[in-house]
């Protein structure tokens, strides 16, 4: 990667609070055994390894990386694994989590969610002042809804014969 990738990474990164850091396998290593009490082996890793440290939202800085992870397809930066919740995730494991969407978006979700309903309930309460409007009735129980129609369709009757 060029310095300019790493710097759009970085300045990626914090805006979700999180940090990037390249640094020697074996000092990633050390930094995680003594932090989080995790062995892993990094020597079957080729080429240098980054570490994302997410500070506020655990999958936010994972979700940036994984941009990049796909606009570059792989060739210049991949997913080997990540530690989620103090446990070490395997590769498979650490591509669902980076596709997550960041807690901000799943919160938003959520709350569209529950509005739904007042919503819906806002459009009716709109609609049925408009009709009062139109009617010129003062009250919703005075209002005269159309009724549609059903129309029935009528069986054809069976004709007798007679022997």
């Amino acid at each position: 990667m060029t310095v300019s990738e790493f710097s759009d990474l970085r300045t990626n990164l914090r805006e979700v609070w999180a940090t990037y850091t390249l640094a020697k396998k074996t000092l990633i290593r050390r930094a995680i055994k003594e932090a989080l009490d995790i062995d892993i082996d990094l020597s079957t890793l080729e080429g240098q390894v980054g570490a994302v440290c997410s500070n506020e939202d655990a999958v936010a800085g994972l979700g940036k990386v994984n941009d990049l992870v796909k606009s570059t397809k792989g060739e210049k930066i991949t997913w080997a694994s990540c530690i989620f919740e103090g446990e070490l995730k395997d590769l498979e494991e650490t591509k669902v989590l980076a596709g997550l969407p960041s807690r901000e978006t799943l919160l938003s979700r959520m709350v569209g969610s529950l509005m739904s309903p007042l919503s819906g309930m806002a459009r009716f309460l709109d609609a049925a002042a408009k009709e009062i409007e139109t009617q010129g009735k003062t009250k919703v129980g005075e209002l005269e809804w159309e009724k549609k129609e059903e129309v029935k369709e009528e069986a054809p009757a069976e004709e007798k014969t007679e022997a």
